[in-house]
């Protein structure tokens, strides 16, 4: 979060309060996809309103369950991405599945005090085997649930049917070339058809149902590579029947090396930092709130402060059918791993090099395009809300 961000988050408060408190509804975007969640719970109320406090103060020990989590459903891959630790074949842990009942248990726990849950992480989430009972699960709480994927998978009948009868939020397929030849210089291995065919079916089937989710959503990050597609691009999306574009640029992670300069865009409005004299400019706006609000659990149940330490060198625990999510988020290793967050982040090998920190922008997207109407989900209690497979709002 950047300096100015907080500061107008904290001149917005009292009307946010107000909204969160006495009317249960709290508007905001995540990465430019807009959220509406409506008609929440008590213990939502609570918890948004308690997470506030570390607009002020960032405490070691919060009140607050998180806001946001990232789950890692797997972390392996079909593609071979350059820049991804996962791809690079730089990522240290062993391939693996979330465990559907480590799954369901943290989801039961922290589901009730969510805004957005992330179905992903340093893997391809649609090669989990389990994937209908992984969204079955999912689909039992008023969540935004955000789905990414490199669509290698979205031709199959049965991951289309689970996307369907079980819809996230969002579905965003990650193309980056309106061509193979351009979609393969950084997607290695990817192919259009499987992604294009598995869109083209959901969208008929969200018809046929009266769905509206899940939000079809393509993401195109800008490089030198692909660069020359923008004027084509809205076109091609809206082809291809999705209902959002958000175009993106690209973050470095704690695996760059000198692959990562290469895919740099030549046209700046597009980098995703400033550069003097070729070197990156360092900024110092950066107020991190990742390891206050936002972890991600990893696929074999280890806790992070942030989904930037892909090699889970700085846990706060293991989530396991004896240590609950609580005694993990709540326990004295978390305290001590967001004290070096917040205190000496410049000691910590991921910190340094944090993608989001050196951003002069807010968000990695940096344009978004409705491309069917205006896009907004919708999320709560409410009469006609998605669960169970049931048709959307």
């Amino acid at each position: 979060m950047k300096v100015h961000e907080r500061i107008r988050s904290l001149l917005r408060s009292p009307w946010t309060f107000y909204r969160v408190l006495l009317r249960g509804r709290y508007d905001f975007t995540y990465d430019l996809m807009p959220v509406q969640v409506r008609g929440m719970s008590t213990h939502k109320r609570i918890n948004l309103t308690l997470s506030g406090q570390h607009l002020v103060y960032r405490h070691l020990r919060p009140a607050n369950w998180p806001l946001h989590i990232q789950l890692e459903l797997t972390n392996y891959c079909n593609l071979h991405c350059p820049v991804c630790p996962t791809g690079s074949g730089a990522l240290a842990r062993p391939p693996l599945d979330m465990d559907l009942g480590l799954f369901e248990r943290v989801w039961n726990e922290i589901g009730p005090y969510l805004l957005t849950a992330s179905l992903w992480g340093w893997g391809e989430p649609l090669l989990h085997p389990q994937l209908r009972d992984i969204l079955r699960i999912a689909s039992t709480q008023p969540v935004a649930t955000l789905l990414s994927t490199n669509g290698q998978r979205l031709d199959r009948p049965d991951v289309q049917q689970a996307l369907v009868d079980y819809p996230p939020t969002y579905l965003i397929v990650c193309i980056d070339g309106l061509t193979d030849e351009t979609n393969q210089v950084y997607r290695r291995g990817a192919r259009l058809q499987p992604a294009l065919e598995g869109v083209k079916r959901i969208a008929a089937a969200k018809r046929e149902r009266n769905l509206t989710f899940p939000i079809l959503h393509m993401r195109y990050i800008v490089m030198r590579h692909n660069e020359h597609e923008l004027p084509d691009i809205e076109r091609f999306a809206r082809d291809a029947e999705f209902d959002l574009l958000t175009i993106r640029t690209l973050s470095t992670t704690d695996s760059t090396d000198a692959a990562y300069p290469q895919f740099v865009p030549v046209a700046s409005d597009w980098n995703a930092y400033e550069y003097e004299a070729g070197q990156r400019i360092r900024r110092h706006d950066y107020v991190c709130q990742q390891p206050f609000w936002f972890p991600a659990l990893y696929s074999d149940g280890t806790l992070v402060p942030c989904d930037q330490d892909s090699q889970a060198r700085l846990p706060f625990g293991v989530i396991t059918p004896q240590r609950s999510f609580a005694d993990v988020w709540f326990g004295r290793d978390s305290a001590r791993v967001r004290r070096i967050v917040r205190d000496t982040p410049e000691t910590l090998d991921i910190c340094p090099n944090c993608p989001f920190a050196d951003r002069p922008a807010e968000a990695c997207s940096v344009r978004a395009v409705a491309l069917r109407g205006p896009v907004m989900a919708q999320i709560g209690p409410l009469p006609g809300f998605h669960q169970q497979g049931q048709p959307g709002l």
